[in-house]
């Protein structure tokens, strides 16, 4: 089964934003004349023989229709405000609690260690953790506006009921989300859906209030007949309010069952064991995946692995397939298969034989038990051991054998104290300036880092980089980026003046030998692209042809001209290659003797606000420079990681 490709994921992920904008309008539409059709009832006595139309355009009706939208718009804008914190706001919305990176609990540091697996080999930083400790269903979400700031909420029961196998389908499910830009969506629904059902809100809320009134009042009946009218257009405004949860919850499935099914396929692709993702959702079929500790279980059911919430009319309102379709849609026949283990295994032993393997047991070898894939045998630790693909836009979104056995392998070669450190805001700290000083001599570390001025935590310490600088020199340049990926977590918890901080001090270490390597661009550049102040922010669609951003093209392209060949005709004759597919030959830019910092972060801010089926060519262009001359340096790979980081085009591991 062919699936589409990063790019035309993304592209329909923006059309869907427009879809789900056209069902809210139509929802608010609906839900305006519903409320006007009360208006006019209850006044009709003023309005003898006015047709409703004719009511709708008087200044009662108008008023009524104005009220409603402005209501659903509040209700909208102020959950929308609410959620601008991104992942970590609608983490802690459900009640979720924040893993401890360097947590002690072993269902836990299972679930780390395949997260950051997937991490390093899909090119997706690190998302922050979270566990819903009272739910007991077989649950999982991510949410966010970017990949960068996601976070990865599960519930106690997914941890401790799912086999390693199984969590790991889990863990691929959602990361398709974050590569098909499911979660701002996912996100932006949430808020929509809180405007619709505001009106039932109040309807709800009036009819309390006229009851608890009518069953206090002692007052006249004819006040009495005002509080009959008040709850009965109290009770009809609560009625309306259920049209509004059906609109909802159309709109929810609507927008994602097809994405549900695609993500099922994409687990399957990234761990190569359709098993996996099978036997969770089978046990799902058993236990069930409700969230019932939260009020906002349904708000969040588009958002689950599996249906959060009990509703009826579930074939046409559910946001997931049934179980048994998702299954079979993963491998026909492997329903039967799953119900017949179950059939034949021991019932006290019937949840943990389902969609179980050899690896999942309790004889399980501490290796594979900490690993998510299963390791290649004789994989490098280096992701530079075999030939690139000739397209650099083909890898881009997806997740192969070989930068999977590459993640296990790395992570498996880090010594447990370096990792350890990585967890921490001090640790992560270190590491960046470790990372730009661990090559050279004893006495020139010493020099570099006596030029950061900063206190505090963000003084050079000398106890956690002795225990840094060593490990990073003996790993080698490889370990580079995963390392700062591995960190990204922890330095995303400095507030913004930290940031500002860290920033300003890797920048006293680069300007001191008044050079700028290309390693030390691309740190720089992927600190400020992550830790700036709108990282979050969503980068809308500006240009859909590449006309008006040649001279950013320009800039790029004479950096990666440079950095792939051996001289100057070479550099020209790549960056006229480069430039070929983007420009006439009339009009064709000349290739830069320097590009700044500051330059390339301009171009690289531009160049991603083009439409995502743009951005294949250009990180092809890029590839074609770098790839001249048959192998790809460390130092290249981190160029062209960062370009791709800067597109919000996850890059795995290359290969040369």
């Amino acid at each position: 089964m062919a699936h589409p490709g990063f790019f035309q994921r993304q592209a329909s992920a923006r059309r869907n934003t427009g879809l789900l904008v056209v069902l809210f309008l139509a929802a608010v539409a609906i839900i305006t004349l519903a409320v006007c059709l009360v208006g006019y009832l209850v006044t009709r006595s003023e309005y003898t023989g006015l047709a409703f139309a004719d009511w709708l355009l008087s200044r009662h009706g108008l008023f009524t229709a104005l009220a409603v939208v402005a209501l659903i718009g509040a209700g909208s804008l102020i959950r929308w405000a609410d959620l601008s914190g991104g992942g970590d706001r609608v983490a802690k919305m459900v009640g979720a609690r924040a893993i401890d990176p360097d947590t002690r609990d072993s269902d836990e540091r299972r679930l780390r260690n395949i997260v950051e697996e997937m991490s390093i080999a899909s090119g997706i930083s690190v998302p922050e953790l979270y566990v819903m400790d009272h739910e007991t269903g077989i649950n999982a979400f991510v949410a966010g506006y970017t990949p960068g700031e996601a976070v990865m909420v599960v519930t106690h029961g997914a941890l401790t009921q799912l086999t390693r196998d199984e969590l790991q389908g889990v863990v691929g499910h959602e990361f398709s989300h974050v590569l098909n830009g499911d979660m701002r969506l996912n996100v932006r629904l949430i808020a929509i859906l809180a405007g619709i059902l505001m009106i039932g809100q109040i309807g709800a809320f009036l009819l309390r209030m006229s009851f608890h009134r009518t069953h206090l009042s002692t007052r006249s009946s004819r006040d009495r007949r005002g509080e009959a009218i008040f709850g009965l257009v109290g009770l009809a405004l609560l009625v309306i309010g259920y049209v509004g949860v059906f609109f909802g919850r159309l709109i929810q499935s609507a927008v994602s069952r097809q994405r549900e099914m695609l993500a099922d396929a994409s687990s399957v692709q990234f761990t190569r064991n359709p098993e996996g993702i099978a036997g969770a959702l089978f046990k799902i079929g058993l236990k069930g995946g409700y969230l019932d500790t939260t009020s906002h279980a349904s708000d969040m059911n588009h958002m689950c692995f599996g249906e959060s919430t009990r509703m009826k009319f579930a074939a046409l309102l559910a946001s997931h397939p049934p179980v048994q379709e998702r299954i079979e849609a993963i491998q026909p026949g492997m329903f039967a298969r799953l119900r017949s283990r179950l059939r034949d295994s021991e019932p006290e032993s019937a949840l943990r034989s389902v969609g179980s393997s050899p690896a999942a047991t309790g004889n399980t070898s501490t290796h594979e038990a900490i690993s998510g894939f299963s390791s290649g045998a004789g994989a490098s630790t280096s992701p530079l051991n075999t030939q690139p693909p000739q397209r650099l836009s083909a890898a881009v979104g997806t997740v192969n054998k070989r930068s999977e056995d590459y993640a296990v392998d790395l992570l498996n070669s880090l010594p447990s104290t370096f990792r350890n450190l990585l967890y921490t805001r001090a640790g992560a700290i270190q590491l960046c300036y470790a990372l730009l000083i661990y090559y050279l001599p004893s006495q020139s570390q010493q020099e570099r880092l006596s030029l950061i001025t900063a206190g505090s935590l963000f003084a050079p310490n000398p106890e956690l980089l002795d225990k840094l600088l060593p490990a990073l020199a003996s790993l080698g340049d490889a370990v580079r980026f995963p390392a700062l990926e591995l960190a990204m977590p922890a330095l995303r918890k400095l507030d913004p003046e930290e940031r500002r901080q860290l920033i300003s001090s890797t920048e006293a270490l680069i300007r001191a030998d008044n050079r700028l390597s290309l390693y030390e661009l691309a740190l720089h550049t992927f600190l400020r692209r992550h830790l700036a102040g709108d990282s979050a922010r969503v980068v809308p669609t500006r240009h859909r042809s590449y006309r008006p951003v040649i001279a950013q093209l320009q800039v790029l392209f004479s950096l990666m001209a440079r950095a792939g060949a051996e001289d100057s005709a070479g550099s020209q004759r790549l960056f006229d290659e480069a430039m070929a597919g983007f420009t006439t030959g009339r009009a064709r830019p000349e290739l830069l003797e320097t590009v700044s910092i500051k330059h390339l972060r301009n171009a690289l801010l531009e160049l991603n606000t083009l439409s995502p089926l743009l951005k294949p060519g250009i990180l092809d262009a890029c590839g074609h420079c770098v790839l001249a001359d048959g192998r790809v340096k460390t130092t290249e790979y981190e160029l062209i990681r960062l370009v791709a980081d800067q597109l919000d085009c996850p890059m795995p591991p290359l290969q040369a």
